[in-house]
């Protein structure tokens, strides 16, 4: 893929892992420009007015005050708002708007107002349409892939979409979670963090989980019952079986603590699709999507972009690393079928652990423990490997897994990313590996959130 010279984009976001611009050079017949460290850094609590710009990696949108960058969330581009001044320093701000004094035509009522500013975090674009939401997000994906891996931006334009999944327009991007996770206040009121602090924002109701979790809430008394100060609190609604409870790691059954010796720790999920049907059972507080549709959404869309659903797979190696409970293993297992091999490889213990019952009678399925790297450069992952696909944590894959992976020289890698930013930098260091991106799917998996998934396709030059 061509690489972009000119990359005049908005700045990024400190906390995205994106570098800043470039500062462009100003001519000897300008005048001296207001230096941004004569600009005498506000109290936390000002009120100002802003002219606000383009979006930003991480939920904002990037305005300007006297030369110094604001990131100011709660906003649109073209909006003019009075913001409060949540953050201070030398460098830039970050503000809250608070009173929207010129509306963008895609402002919306908020659909989750208690995530308003000043509420909790995970709600920040919930004053803004859904079409605009995804088209934010796109926004996004294009900008830090422009910026960090450089790649053509008009390209870029043309093939990266950000899909809808089904159900969220009817549901107004609302009900979709099935899994929450609460924190009790000082007063012992459930409730989420407020963003970027540790105070805890007391709930009535979380109008992103889905009704059955929510009915399940209301049962347990969650949003009304006095817990201990400082206690986590997570609920979960699995595709198949009763919803759990766990509280501080604990179950708990109709208002307090479940001591039965058979009291559930897991849980059990039945993904469907094209590919078949398949069942996990994984650990109630250990990852899995909360969406309700990822799990099939993105199996479909790994599956096509790795050529398992045309077939491409039979007798191939496949490497899935970050491979969790094995929600893409035991399809994957299902495309190379039995003269191919599937290695999962996964960090953790308990999850290595699900994926262990969940493969068991996959006889092409290899499980491998450990740290990515380390395992790829022991005698476990040995041979040739066709295709990797790969769903590291939100700080990305990093320069050792990616070195380790092109080292063993798969014709096509298939990168599932939960932050823009990881991406696009794991990109850029394939990029020199000799690996063209060819393909990027977003899945708006996080409505009313400025989170976004992809699924990224790269084929080996030559």
């Amino acid at each position: 893929m061509p690489r972009n010279p000119d990359r005049r984009t908005a700045p990024a976001d400190p906390d995205s892992g994106g570098r800043p611009r470039r500062r462009p050079q100003r001519s000897p017949r300008q005048g001296r420009a207001r230096r941004v460290s004569d600009v005498p850094a506000p109290e936390v609590g000002t009120e100002i007015e802003l002219e606000v710009g383009p979006v930003a990696h991480g939920g904002h949108c990037v305005a300007r005050l006297d030369g110094r960058v604001v990131f100011v969330r709660h906003t649109l581009p073209g909006e003019r708002v009075r913001a409060r001044v949540t953050e201070g320093g030398s460098s830039f701000w970050r503000a809250d708007a608070v009173e929207v004094l010129q509306a963008s035509p895609d402002r919306v009522e908020p659909a989750w107002p208690a995530a308003g500013p000043g509420g909790a975090g995970g709600g920040e674009l919930s004053h803004v349409a859904l079409p605009a939401q995804r088209h934010w997000k796109k926004t996004v994906l294009v900008e830090q892939l422009e910026r960090l891996a450089r790649i053509d931006p008009e390209w870029l334009a043309r093939e990266v979409t950000v899909e809808a999944a089904p159900g969220d327009d009817e549901r107004r991007g609302l009900h979709y979670r099935t899994r929450i996770e609460l924190v009790a206040d000082a007063e012992g009121h459930a409730g989420m963090r407020a963003h970027r602090g540790h105070r805890v924002v007391a709930l009535k109701k979380m109008p992103l989980a889905t009704a059955e979790l929510m009915a399940f809430a209301v049962a347990e008394e969650v949003f009304t019952r006095a817990w201990a100060p400082g206690a986590q609190l997570k609920l979960v609604a699995p595709s198949e079986g009763d919803p759990v409870l766990l509280v501080d790691g604990e179950p708990w059954r109709r208002g307090r603590p479940d001591t039965r010796p058979n009291a559930r720790r897991s849980v059990t999920e039945v993904v469907t699709g094209p590919w078949g049907t398949h069942r996990y059972r994984v650990a109630a507080d250990g990852f899995w999507q909360v969406h309700r549709e990822a799990p099939a959404l993105l199996t479909g869309a790994v599956l096509d972009a790795a050529g398992g659903g045309a077939g491409e797979l039979a007798g191939a190696t496949v490497l899935d690393l970050y491979s969790g409970a094995g929600l893409f293993t035991l399809p994957l297992a299902d495309a190379v079928g039995p003269q191919g091999r599937v290695i999962a490889v996964e960090g953790d213990e308990q999850a290595s652990k699900d994926a262990r019952r969940n493969a068991h009678a996959f006889g092409q399925v290899t499980l491998e423990t450990g740290v990515v790297e380390k395992i790829l450069a022991g005698e476990a992952v040995d041979g040739t490997t066709d295709v990797v696909v790969l769903d590291p944590p939100r700080t990305g894959a990093g320069r050792a897994v990616v070195d380790a992976i092109a080292a063993r020289a798969p014709r096509r890698i298939v990168y599932v990313a939960c932050d823009p930013a990881a991406l696009a930098r794991d990109v850029g260091y394939l990029a020199a590996h000799g690996y063209a991106l060819t393909g990027v799917r977003g899945f708006d998996l996080f409505p009313h959130t400025h989170h976004v998934e992809a699924v990224a396709v790269l084929d080996r030059r030559g």
